[in-house]
C-alpha cells in the first residue's frame, strides 16, 4: 500500500506516519505551506519539515499555496503522485476531514484518518514516544509560558482540567506542535533557537536554528 500523508510537522501527522509504517505501508509526505491563519493547514514552522524528512528518511513533496487555492493546489499535488490512498492526522475537525474525503473521491483514492476521534490515552501514548513542542497557542488558559514547551503525558490532564477545558489534541486551532524526534526517526532534531511572538490572546514560537543530531 503506497500512501501520501498530509504532513505538517506536528504530532498528529507524525504519529499517523508511525502507524502507517507499523502496518507495512510505503509512505511519502506532502507538506502544504499555507498563508497564515489557514483553516485547513497548520502554518508555524512548516519550513522545517524538510529537516524532519531527512531525520526520517522519507520523501517530501512541498507546495506553497494561498487561502483561495489551497484545496485545489492540494488536489493537484496529490493527482501527480502514484499512490493508493491519502492519509491525514485529522482527529476531530470535520472541516478538514470532509474536504480531504472530497479530494479522495475526485481522485478515486481512499482516505484514512487513523487518529480520528482518538482519546487522551492515545495522546499520552504519542507523547511518551515522541519529542513534541508546542509552537502555537490560541485558547484561554494557554499563555506565553506554553510556547516552546515540550509536551509531556502529564500535560494532557492539565489541558483537560482547565476552565474552559481545552481539547487534549489542541484541535480547532487551540494549539499546534512540532516533533523533534519519533520512533522512526534515524536522527533527532536539536532545536537551538526560538523566536516567540505574542499578540493579544495568542502566540507563536518559531524555530530559528536547528540541526540533526545522533539519537
Amino acid at each position: 500500500m503506497r500512501v501520501v500523508i498530509l504532513f505538517s510537522g506536528g504530532k498528529d501527522s507524525v504519529f499517523a506516519t508511525h502507524l502507517c509504517l507499523s502496518w507495512g505501508w510505503e509512505v511519502q509526505w506532502l507538506t502544504m505551506h499555507p498563508q497564515e491563519d489557514s483553516m485547513m493547514f497548520h502554518h508555524p514552522n512548516t519550513e522545517w519539515c524538510e529537516l524532519q524528512a531527512k531525520a526520517a528518511g522519507i520523501k517530501l513533496i512541498e507546495v506553497k499555496t494561498t487561502h483561495e487555492h489551497e484545496l485545489a493546489d492540494l488536489e493537484k499535488a496529490i493527482k501527480k503522485l502514484k499512490v493508493d490512498g491519502i492519509v491525514s492526522g485529522a482527529v476531530a475537525s470535520e472541516y478538514q476531514k470532509q474536504r480531504i474525503e472530497v479530494i479522495g473521491e475526485n481522485l478515486r483514492l481512499p482516505t484514512f484518518a487513523p487518529l480520528w476521534h482518538k482519546g487522551p490515552d492515545v495522546l499520552k501514548e504519542m507523547l511518551g514516544q515522541m519529542e513534541v513542542y508546542l509552537v502555537s497557542v490560541s485558547a484561554e488558559g494557554l499563555d506565553d509560558k506554553w510556547l516552546g514547551k515540550r509536551l509531556e503525558e502529564k500535560d494532557v490532564d492539565r489541558l483537560m482540567a482547565m476552565k474552559p477545558a481545552i481539547h487534549p489534541f489542541l484541535e480547532g486551532g487551540e494549539g499546534e506542535t512540532f516533533v523533534a524526534d519519533a520512533p522512526f526517526f534515524g536522527k533527532r532534531i536539536e532545536i537551538r533557537g526560538w523566536e516567540k511572538k505574542w499578540a493579544g490572546q495568542s502566540g507563536k514560537c518559531l524555530i530559528k536554528k536547528a540541526k540533526l543530531t545522533a539519537k
